[in-house]
């Protein structure tokens, strides 16, 4: 995943700026972004705060290292019911 040129406190920070009342075209003006994706930043991290943000993005790592060692888990057990099913 392409990391964003943004850390999750200048993404807060700009949407509180949202929330101050500037309009969406200055602020994407401002800080070079789209439309597109000023919106996701909101669906995504609107009302949160920085800890709240540092937070989410801890769970969503532990949560992808979970899923990679199940993935590896369930390889391993295919393989040993592969191996056990043969009739030597």
């Amino acid at each position: 995943m392409k990391k964003s040129r943004f850390t999750e406190e200048q993404i807060v920070a700009i949407l509180k700026e949202s929330e101050a009342g500037i309009t969406v075209a200055d602020l994407c003006r401002k800080y070079g972004i789209s439309d597109g994706t000023l919106y996701n930043w909101r669906q995504k991290y609107g009302g949160m705060q920085v800890s709240e943000v540092k937070k989410l993005r801890a769970l969503e790592e532990e949560n992808a290292t979970l899923k990679r060692i199940l993935g590896q888990k369930e390889l391993e057990i295919t393989a040993m019911k592969a191996v056990l099913e043969k009739k030597w």
